[in-house]
């Protein structure tokens, strides 16, 4: 009898280890992109502005966000930082855009500036960490993106 319970608690540790793992393996991460940027607003000392990024749900079942943090880097120069703890859902297979407010001063910008307003596009880069609720648990996710944003068409 001892050995039948002994036995009957292993093969529950077992089972309920390995179904942690699969669900671990079931869970993709949210692949988060840059979209674009709207200009609020310019003045003589800085503007205002909103980073639109996408969130791509892999995964065949929602996933609840619960906070966004967010760094912007325009050339080498850092831009700009924040997060947002508003909480937004994106359905299974699907994304959702996510608008990050931004304050600057034209000061921080310098060089970079002075790019985007002879050429019109500069080099970005937007790196933070996405929190995402799914039935699994909760998953803190880095994301690190690149490209060139054009005034003209959007990003590349």
């Amino acid at each position: 009898m001892r050995k039948t319970i002994a036995f009957a608690i292993a093969a529950a540790m077992v089972i309920g280890a390995g179904c942690k793992s699969l669900a671990s393996r079931a869970f993709e991460e949210p692949v988060v992109t840059f979209r674009d940027v709207k200009i609020n607003g310019l003045g003589l000392t800085g503007g205002s502005l909103d980073i639109n990024l996408s969130v791509y749900n892999p995964n065949g079942f929602d996933l609840d966000a619960t906070r966004l943090t967010y760094k912007l880097w325009v050339d080498s120069v850092e831009f700009g930082t924040g997060a947002i703890d508003k909480r937004f859902t994106v359905q299974e297979k699907d994304s959702s855009v996510v608008s990050l407010p931004l304050n600057f001063n034209w000061s921080g910008v310098g060089s970079a500036g002075r790019e985007i307003l002879n050429t019109g596009s500069v080099n970005y880069r937007v790196t933070g960490d996405i929190t995402v609720r799914s039935p699994i648990g909760n998953h803190t996710l880095p994301y690190d993106r690149t490209g060139r944003f054009s005034t003209l068409g959007g990003n590349r």
